[in-house]
């Protein structure tokens, strides 16, 4: 490699190298905002199309506060995809929560965030299942959170006897909806801060980056010392928490649980992540992707049924939208491959001869050359 290298190097020089910054970032500023741009545009044809009711404050207050649940729910499904493994269940477990703050509150006479901690608290003990079945057992996480799913949404059905439970403590429903900043309920805010704690935590803290090492590839993780295994199995307690957490502000919005309330929620949730991973991080799955994605596809649910569109069309949108984002993902992380690999072969043709090379393991789980000088 080195006489290769030096044979280059006449061919380097008076030229500047190869892979600017902005080749270095690996995408451009149409595929990191594309579905911000289109989510804009969509806005503007709503607004222009329904005048009188889609660009006002109340639709957009309304439309930005109450997909909060939803929201909350894409990003408790997003840890474990930062992880490289599935959790079908997490729609499951908000359906779970939200019955057992009801069911305790209402009909057994709990303290409402009593009722509310026991529903967070049994959410993670049904994502450490997850895991120790997932990792502890090595079952395919489609198979076991399918299943684990299942059994939980017939959990929820047993314990409200199938059918709805209302009259939450209004404490709860006040912290929820009732009190608002700026004219947004407080479940907006609440959204927003576990987006910022998830960003800081998966970009500036180790146990995030080696999260974020540990999806990209487990051999690579496990090689470099990583303990694979435990990372795995915290990524589905903390699904599990955060689903449990949805559960209770799902409650919140209304004051009243549906035990069949998360089947209509974890096909948006799937959606949206997938969406997410395709804008602003381009080829990984990201807080800010997801919550925009969420917005997006609300906002065109929205504008639909404001122009009276039959509500099956809600289905066709959520479905045509996964299947998009899913071969965007795709297409979006093979491009960035190449382009790295492309990147990788320029600095090593770049660099001053008789410099050894040699290759480390980055926390995107590709392989980066380097100099030892």
């Amino acid at each position: 490699m080195n006489e290769l290298a030096t044979e280059a190097q006449p061919r380097q020089e008076g030229r500047p190298r190869r892979g600017s910054a902005h080749r270095r970032s690996g995408v451009g500023v149409t595929q990191r905002f594309g579905v911000v741009f289109v989510w804009m545009a969509i806005i503007v044809v709503f607004s222009i199309v329904r005048p009188d009711n889609f660009p006002t404050t109340s639709n957009f207050t309304t439309l930005f506060a109450s997909q909060a649940p939803l929201g909350i729910l894409s990003l408790a499904l997003l840890i474990p995809l930062i992880a490289g493994d599935y959790d079908l269940s997490v729609a499951s477990v908000l359906a779970l929560s939200s019955m057992m703050v009801a069911v305790l509150n209402v009909q057994h006479g709990w303290p409402v965030w009593g009722a509310a901690a026991l529903a967070i608290a049994a959410g993670g003990f049904i994502g450490l299942v997850n895991g120790v079945l997932c990792v502890g057992a090595d079952i395919d996480p489609f198979i076991v959170t399918l299943g684990s799913g299942t059994f939980v949404g017939g959990i929820a059905l047993w314990i409200s006897n199938s059918t709805p439970v209302s009259g939450v403590s209004p404490s709860l429903v006040n912290a929820v909806v009732v009190h608002r900043v700026f004219g947004l309920s407080l479940e907006f805010y609440y959204l927003i801060i576990i987006a910022v704690i998830l960003w800081y935590f998966f970009d500036f803290t180790p146990p995030g980056r080696r999260a974020l090492m540990v999806g990209k590839g487990r051999e690579v993780a496990r090689l470099s010392g990583l303990r694979v295994k435990r990372i795995r199995i915290f990524s589905f307690i903390g699904a599990g928490l955060l689903s449990g957490l949805a559960g209770v502000v799902y409650v919140g919005t209304s004051g009243s649980a549906d035990p069949s309330a998360g089947t209509t929620l974890l096909l948006p949730a799937f959606a949206a992540v997938f969406l997410g991973s395709t804008t602003l991080y381009p080829g990984r799955f990201n807080p800010w992707g997801t919550l925009v994605a969420v917005y997006f596809l609300t906002t065109g649910i929205n504008g639909l049924a404001l122009l009276g569109v039959s509500t099956f069309v809600q289905q066709l949108f959520y479905g045509g939208a996964l299947v998009i984002a899913v071969l965007l993902s795709s297409v979006t992380v093979r491009t960035r491959g190449r382009r790295l690999r492309r990147e990788r072969v320029s600095e090593i043709y770049d660099r001053p001869s008789g410099s050894p090379v040699t290759v480390e393991p980055t926390v995107d789980g590709q392989r980066s050359a380097t100099s030892d000088q």
